[in-house]
């Protein structure tokens, strides 16, 4: 079917609409299209999530839009299609229920052929729900966060998300792909079909192949056109190698078949295309992971869904910028904790070259927290997975497919060994080129009464796993997996291989700051084919599980081994983000990235600080925290004192000058627990600290921090100048405090204001402090650590937007002002 968006002016109200009438009481606001409802509210201390939603508080929202169907759609077939909505939505035409969905990441679609008025107005109406506390861990947003759009086609047609394109295998110059295309009859007579398939590459009109099949569809039924493809020469997709394919199938009926076939001329057709990429997946305890035949070890990062200023909403925009940057820093693999991701995302990953681990749920039967999707998972399941995996399935970015993050049922309970072959099986089934896996973690959850006490009930760890419980309790749950994913539990990897040595091991989550010492070891082990750390880009909400702190040796918090700093008590109103990130919400690279990316290879010199008052302190961490270090040498008053300096690199020694002096030359450890890092103690003083790395007595990099003066001004800068008048392009506006010599001033926080005129708006305005109370969507801020961020959204008419930022003295005098123009086209 064709697929059209509109997104374009819906009016957003609060509450429940059920009538006519509830519409005319509130007028509501005029949005476009994703909009998420939640991001704009205020955060409040009662918020009955806590620190899972980051004080954010769920209610009811609705959406309407009213929309005239031509005429000359009549005799066609009209629908809904939604990315995902989020979440227990009802569907509305002209005030009758046509459908609802209960999960908020998976795609569905809504048929409204039998209820829309053809040639007049209609109004649809969406009804949203998220006030069912507590309905997830973690910041889920509200609303169409992913927008919607209108779907038509004749009653011959394409069912929604109906075109799948497999490799089965590349060899003598030649790709041997199996295409199917599921149509759908809806009139009134069996009918015989001409599917026709034309392959072209991307960013070209010149056909590389074409074929067609003709088929039967008996009335009101649906039947898949198989057809065999030999593609000659094919360019092959990878990481590195994001080379894409279009493929486009039209659909027509030739005429009906009684006894014999009664041809009939008629011009409706039905066609859709869809991205696709050539390539081929195996995974094996020798070999590993191989894409295209060769071994590839997943340099990886788990995401969760949200855009942190943006809120939920997801854009193409806001995604390929996120998969730009994380390949930036040497990441080649995402997994999309703990849900379906965005379309959006998906069609970024495929086109700069990122592999995906493509998850579906994080609770199955047995709830996480009490409104979950656990309450609808019996019936849905098979619904919302099976739409999940046939949106993804062309995509060649998805090389691996997961059932569940941390299921309860890991331990039997809720017939949970039979569910996990049952989804394995399921998704086969749609799709069978790709592996299986399941992000499965120790037993401090999941065992009934009589076994949990003889369990470590320390959460994500391998402590205490010294039998082979946990092999043994588990094994019947990963009998449909082709790869096994361990959630924190290293310490198994060698163990395990020696008990199953076929198994396939993936570290599908790990703690951000044990890369270092992790990293060497998946690169030595085979059957391992990779790491996933917790987690790659911030997010909002499970807010502030990575946070470090610097106390006295006796001071109690430091025998609880960080659990004192974890969430909900350790992280009290307004903690907002997880602040566990290798970026920040608004995308700037923190330490812990700089680390990764040296472990990774980077021959960049990385200098950090510690605050001099953590001098002779004992570090206390939460384990998804990282040493609180930062890129400042800005700490007035402190002349004199200690100061503790530590630099990333993965060179052989590292020099430090302050001033000019130097502290000597020290050896690059590669010892736990931070190897590629080399301490230096020193006394502070203003100027400037340098950081030579060398290898076989020469230079290799060099990194620096300077003493900022006071703060001059502010500078923009704009991402990109122009932006697209499609109503959903963005422009990422950085926002820097700088000095007279335009240095960011790292420990400055000014008070900002937005204001955006002309054909664009401002999507989000804020900065990364993890804690605070700010609103994204108005127009105030206070910068943090010199920085801050304005998001730009395009509207749909051309012209020019103005940015104009203004930075505010504590007196409320103005201190500066600058403006940008983007053109939007």
């Amino acid at each position: 079917m064709r697929k059209e968006s509109i997104d374009e002016k819906w009016t957003f109200r609060r509450g429940f609409v059920d009538s006519l009438g509830s519409l005319k009481e509130d007028p509501g606001i005029v949005i476009d299209l994703p909009h998420d409802g939640m991001i704009g509210t205020q955060v409040r201390p009662d918020a009955p999530a806590r620190s899972d939603s980051g004080y954010f508080v769920g209610d009811l929202t609705n959406y309407t839009k009213y929309l005239v169907i031509p005429k000359e759609w009549e005799n066609e077939c009209v629908g809904l299609y939604f990315d995902g909505a989020m979440m227990n939505v009802t569907v509305e035409i002209n005030g009758c229920k046509v459908g609802s969905q209960h999960y908020g990441y998976a795609p569905f679609y809504v048929d409204l052929t039998d209820y829309v008025t053809f040639g007049k107005e209609n109004r649809i109406t969406i009804n949203c729900n998220t006030s069912m506390y507590v309905n997830s861990r973690w910041y889920t947003g509200s609303g169409l966060y992913r927008g919607v759009k209108l779907c038509h086609g004749p009653r011959v047609q394409l069912v929604p998300d109906g075109l799948f394109v497999r490799t089965r295998e590349v060899a003598d110059c030649y790709a041997f792909i199996e295409a199917e295309a599921e149509i759908a009859n809806r009139t009134l007579d069996n009918r015989l079909v001409e599917v026709s398939l034309f392959i072209y590459k991307e960013n070209s009109d010149g056909k590389e192949y074409e074929t067609k099949r003709v088929i039967q569809i008996n009335s009101g039924k649906s039947q898949v056109a198989k057809m065999a493809i030999n593609l000659k020469n094919p360019v092959l997709w990878d990481a590195e190698n994001p080379n894409l394919y279009r493929i486009k199938v039209i659909v027509k009926s030739l005429g009906v078949y009684r006894t014999h076939f009664i041809p009939e001329d008629t011009k409706e057709v039905d066609e859709e295309e869809t991205l696709f990429g050539i390539r081929t997946i195996t995974a094996d305890s020798i070999r590993g992971l191989m894409i295209n035949g060769k071994t590839v070890k997943l340099k990886g990062g788990c995401l969760h869904h949200d855009n942190g200023l943006l809120g939920a909403v997801s854009l193409y925009a806001a995604e390929e910028r996120k998969v730009r940057k994380l390949k930036e820093e040497g990441f080649n693999a995402i997994r999309t904790a703990h849900n379906p991701p965005s379309a959006a995302l998906i069609e970024a990953c495929d086109r700069l070259g990122m592999y995906i681990f493509d998850e579906a749920f994080d609770a199955w039967g047995i709830a996480k927290r009490s409104g979950d999707y656990s309450q609808f998972f019996a019936n849905d399941h098979q619904k919302d997975l099976t739409a999940f995996v046939k949106r993804d399935r062309n995509h060649p970015s998805v090389i691996m497919w997961s059932t569940g993050n941390e299921i309860p049922e890991r331990g039997g309970l809720n017939n949970g060994y039979s569910l996990a072959t049952e989804l394995a099986e399921t998704i086969r089934r749609l799709d069978g080129t790709r592996p299986v896996s399941n992000g499965i973690c120790s037993l401090w959850s999941g065992l009934d009464d009589e076994l949990v006490g003889t369990k470590s009930q320390l959460q994500n760890t391998s402590e205490g796993l010294f039998d082979t419980s946990w092999e043994t309790i588990t094994e019947p749950f990963t009998n449909g997996l082709d790869i096994v994913g361990y959630n924190y539990m290293e310490e198994l990897y060698e163990r395990d291989h020696e008990m199953f040595p076929e198994r396939v091991i993936l570290g599908s989550e790990n703690f951000p700051k044990e890369i270092g010492f992790r990293w060497p070891m998946v690169e030595r082990l085979p059957y391992v084919i990779g790491d996933f750390t917790w987690t790659a880009w911030d997010y909002l909400g499970e807010a502030g599980i990575g946070k470090a702190v610097y106390v006295d040796q006796d001071d109690p918090i430091v025998k609880t081994n960080g659990w004192a700093l974890m969430p909900p008590s350790g992280s009290p109103y307004p903690w907002r983000c997880a602040n566990d990130a290798d970026f920040d919400i608004t995308g700037h690279m923190m330490p812990q990235g700089a680390y990764r990316s040296v472990v990774w290879g980077d021959k960049k010199t990385h200098v950090f600080s510690y605050h001099p008052e953590t001098f002779g302190k004992t570090e206390v961490m939460t384990m998804w925290g990282f040493p609180l270090v930062q890129d400042s040498w800005n700490y007035e008053g402190w002349e004199k004192k200690n100061i503790r300096l530590i630099v990333f690199s993965n060179a052989e020694e590292v020099e430090l000058l302050v001033n000019g002096k130097s502290l000597g030359k020290r050896k690059v450890s590669m010892e736990r627990p931070m190897p590629y890092s080399v301490i230096f103690d020193t006394v502070y003083e203003k100027g400037e600290v340098v950081a030579i790395s060398y290898a076989d007595g020469k230079e290799v990099s060099r990194g620096s921090l300077g003493t900022t003066n006071e703060p001059f001004e502010i500078r923009l800068s704009p991402e990109k100048e122009s932006l697209r008048a499609d109503g959903h392009d963005l422009a990422y506006v950085g926002v820097e405090v700088i000095d007279k010599h335009g240095n960011v001033v790292p420990d400055a926080e000014m008070s900002l204001d937005a204001q955006v005129t002309g054909c664009g708006a401002l999507a989000g305005f804020g900065s990364a402090n993890p804690r605070t109370e700010d609103n994204y969507t108005d127009n105030e801020t206070v910068s943090f650590r010199g920085r801050a961020m304005a998001i730009i959204r395009a509207g749909y008419e051309r012209g020019n937007t103005t940015v104009t930022i203004t930075a505010k003295d504590k007196d409320g005098s103005v201190k500066s002002s600058k403006q940008v123009i983007l053109g939007v086209h």
